[in-house]
């Protein structure tokens, strides 16, 4: 059952714009510095914004590569 958990959340972070994963990352900031925060909830939006970010790095590092690639030879192929 984890396995399935985890590929449902792989399969709703790559519906994600990165606009809308840093939007997210904001909600999930204004949450830790609200004053009735409690631990446990917290560390979950700590947890949530981390993997946010972790999927905004590499959608980002994925276009820079692509960017790379098309400099060094003029040509549109995609990276793989």
């Amino acid at each position: 059952m984890a396995g399935r958990k985890k590929t449902e959340e792989a399969n709703q972070e790559q519906k994600l714009s990165v606009e809308e994963a840093f939007s997210q990352i904001e909600d999930k900031i204004q949450a830790l510095d609200s004053d009735d925060i409690s631990l446990e909830d917290s560390f979950k939006e700590y947890q949530e914004g981390m993997k946010l970010l972790k999927y905004c790095h590499d959608a980002i590092e994925e276009v820079e590569q692509k960017v790379q690639k098309i400099a060094q030879d003029g040509s549109l192929e995609d990276f793989e």
